[in-house]
Formats: C-alpha cells, sequence, structure tokens
C-alpha cells in the first residue's frame, strides 16, 4: 500500500514554497474581502506590542499573544466558511444561515478568551 495520493501535490522544499505562496494568497483574500479579518487584524496591531510594555512574565506574555492570534485563526476559518456556504448557494437556507451563525459563534468565543485572559493576567 502506498502513501501518495495522485491529488496530492510536490514534496519537500518546492511543496513547502508552495504551501507558503497558498498561504499568502488566503491572507491577501482575507484582508482584501472581509472587513471582520482587517478589524481582527487591527486588534492584534494594538495589543500584541502592548504586552511588550506590561509588567507580566514571560509565560503570561505568551499567552496573551496566543489568544490574539487565535482571534486571527477563528477568523480565517470563518471567512472560509462563509466563502464556501456562498459559492453552494446565494439562496437562503437554514443550514447555510446555521454554519455562518455557528462561525460567528466561534469568532465570539475567541474574543470571549482574548477579554478574560487578559482581564485575569492583568487584574487577579
Amino acid at each position: 500500500m502506498s502513501d501518495y495520493s495522485p491529488l496530492k501535490g510536490t514534496k519537500g522544499f518546492k511543496r513547502i514554497l508552495n504551501a507558503t505562496g497558498y498561504s499568502l494568497a488566503g491572507f491577501k483574500a482575507a484582508f482584501q474581502h472581509e472587513a471582520a479579518f482587517r478589524q481582527i487584524l487591527l486588534l492584534n496591531i494594538i495589543l500584541i506590542p502592548i504586552t511588550f510594555f506590561l509588567e507580566v512574565n514571560a509565560a503570561e506574555q505568551a499567552v496573551m499573544i496566543a489568544v490574539c492570534l487565535l482571534a486571527i485563526i477563528v477568523e480565517l476559518f470563518n471567512s472560509a466558511l462563509e466563502a464556501v456556504v456562498d459559492r453552494i448557494s446565494l439562496e437562503r437556507h437554514e443550514l447555510s444561515k446555521n454554519a455562518k451563525d455557528m462561525g460567528s459563534a466561534a469568532q465570539f468565543v475567541a474574543l470571549t478568551i482574548i477579554f478574560s485572559t487578559w482581564c485575569i493576567i492583568l487584574f487577579l
């Protein structure tokens, strides 16, 4: 049995280069077409540098930065989910609404994690 799939791309360094290009294209598409992504990015541009001026230890700083980056990851998945739903059909459908609402709920949870983590580290 072979691990090779004809649907897979190249291997080795070429694969890493290709994957990097796809990732950069994904960031570009999200930035150009998704206002929510730009808002989360702005939040990160503000919050992450602030961590370098707070009196927190390295582990706390790492957690504060990680939860901020988590919101970017969630927004990328949410935007991808919305794009797939819209690609399938722009017709209003309960399942499409549920999928988009769940993506939004995931981002709400990510933002809640940022808020609660920062509050716990800074005020407790």
